[in-house]
């Protein structure tokens, strides 16, 4: 399209202007002159000229304009403007734009390209573009992130909305969003949703979210789903329903529960644990706390593991709901490959509903370990002696699921060193199987004491091997001390330590014997 308009160098003559001048002095043909728009806009580089706009320009605009054309002030002149919609043209009138563009990563054809997707670029001044490239990288977006950003969501060089938000994001939130984060954020959300941005931040400040830890938490959203396009009221009702279940804790722990829809996803889900709980609310916060993960899980996926232990494992819901709370990660195993092969070597090992049940409150471990993990510990114990698929042998995998193979390894290896054969670490278990998960070098500290202090045999622990469990200085030391005052040596192990503290207390020469055990401890103390 071609426009042709014939302006004056004075668009507003003085009304005093008389025919005779015009009679001495004829007019002067008009004089036609191409301009391009980048010509204009070299003079006016914060804003593109219109034919309208430029016939109204004043003469101090269009001084500048004549001279470098070679007009006079009162040359009256045509102007042709060619205006066309190809991207060369569009190049050239925003010439000034690709060099700033090539030094942050863009060349000639991706600026192109930009131009025709967002034809605002081209009417926004090259001041006004760079003090927004500089603003995003002074939030951390680098030139390799911000070459993709701009590429993809050229807006937010131009978009009003995102000024005030990254300057929120820098002087309020300590540019500590990550630049990942950010750049997700302004390539996926319409930046008319950043408005507001800021009060929900200072939303979820507000109801207790420390200010350490708002940085941990807005990283680990999806920033569009749980704050851009979510009103304040509904996060504020979110938060509200949490706090009977454990509120921003949960929050600041799994902060993609903000991520779900209250209505279709927290409530159903949290309460398909109230009812598989009883109704017990607090019961329910705990197993949340414990496992935050278990609101990514939908109603269906728990509601099949629920159904797998009922009709496998022969559970009722009470039991369920009270091996979640000791193990609420049971959800996130899979029901065929984990939970079906250890629930069937339970029924194998000859164990009915009561006992599977007693032994997963015990070691629910046993669920989540690996399977090379359990096939390692279970090859070690029928290496010791203890027969394959027997009561005993689930007794024994359920005390070490409880520690490392590395333990157990040195477990055994200390007793053979101190002379016990397998067979007998295997009776010993068999009475006190805890004795297979304790920490090596405790064992041996107390067996030292048994020997050297106590100067007792260490084959008595094949007839008393709980010794093993009770605490050195607490009970062993202050309890054999205080009996060897009044009674001197000789005494059952069995006797001076399982009876109760106030029974031991009772016994002939109780207040002697008490004051005795009360002034060893506070000497050790």
């Amino acid at each position: 399209m071609v426009a042709l308009l014939t302006l004056f160098a004075n668009p507003f003559p003085s009304s005093s202007s008389s025919s005779s001048s015009l009679l001495l002095h004829p007019p002067i043909p008009p004089r036609t002159v191409r301009f391009s728009l980048a010509l204009v806009s070299a003079f006016h580089p914060h804003k593109w000229f219109s034919v309208l706009n430029f016939s109204k320009a004043s003469r101090i605009e269009l001084k500048p304009l004549f001279s470098e054309v070679g007009l006079r002030p009162t040359d009256q002149i045509s102007v042709q403007c060619s205006c066309t919609n190809t991207s060369t043209d569009l190049r050239i009138a925003t010439g000034f734009l690709f060099a700033f563009f090539r030094e942050i990563g863009l060349d000639e054809k991706d600026t192109e390209l930009l131009l025709e997707k967002n034809p605002a670029l081209a009417l926004t001044s090259l001041d006004s573009v760079r003090a927004r490239v500089h603003s995003l990288q002074s939030v951390g977006i680098n030139s390799l992130e911000l070459s993709y950003l701009i590429a993809k969501c050229p807006s937010v060089l131009t978009s009003d909305e995102i000024g005030p938000f990254i300057c929120f994001v820098r002087n309020e939130l300590e540019a500590k969003i990550e630049p990942a984060q950010l750049k997700r954020l302004l390539t996926s959300t319409d930046p008319r949703f950043l408005v507001g941005f800021d009060q929900k931040v200072k939303l979820l400040l507000h109801h207790g979210v420390p200010h350490e830890k708002i940085f941990f938490v807005l990283n680990n959203v999806n920033l569009t789903k749980a704050l851009c396009l979510r009103p304040v009221e509904e996060i504020e009702k979110t938060i509200t329903y949490l706090s009977h279940f454990g509120g921003i804790d949960l929050i600041v722990r799994r902060p993609a529960i903000l991520n779900y829809d209250l209505d279709s996803q927290l409530t159903p889900r949290i309460g398909f644990l109230m009812e598989l709980g009883g109704g017990d609310k607090d019961a329910t916060g705990l197993v949340l706390r414990k496992f935050p993960l278990i609101l990514s899980y939908s109603v269906k996926h728990v509601e099949g593991h629920v159904e797998f232990l009922r009709s496998f494992a022969g559970l009722n819901d009470q039991e369920i709901f009270k091996i979640l709370l000791v193990f609420p990660s049971l959800v996130s195993a899979s029901k065929e490959r984990k939970l079906r092969p250890r629930i069937e070597f339970l029924k194998q090992c000859g164990l009915e509903s009561d006992d599977i049940f007693k032994f997963l409150i015990k070691a629910p471990l046993f669920l989540g370990l690996s399977l090379n993990n359990l096939e390692y510990k279970l090859v070690f114990l029928v290496k010791i002696g203890y027969r394959y698929r027997t009561r005993d042998m689930s007794v024994a995998m359920g005390s070490v699921t409880r520690t490392s193979c590395e333990n157990l390894q040195k477990v055994i290896g200390l007793f053979l060193s101190y002379g016990f054969s397998c067979a007998d670490i295997v009776s010993m278990s068999k009475k006190h199987p805890q004795i297979l998960q304790y920490n090596p070098s405790s064992l041996e500290e107390k067996m030292e004491y048994l020997i050297e202090d106590m100067g007792r045999e260490v084959e008595e622990l094949l007839t008393f091997p709980a010794f093993l469990g009770y605490k050195l200085d607490e009970r062993i030391k202050a309890r054999y001390e205080a009996k060897k005052r009044i009674t001197g040596g000789g005494m059952s192990l069995n006797k001076l330590l399982t009876v109760s503290t106030k029974t031991f207390s009772t016994k002939k020469k109780e207040k002697k014997l008490l004051h005795t055990v009360e002034k060893l401890n506070s000497n050790e103390g």
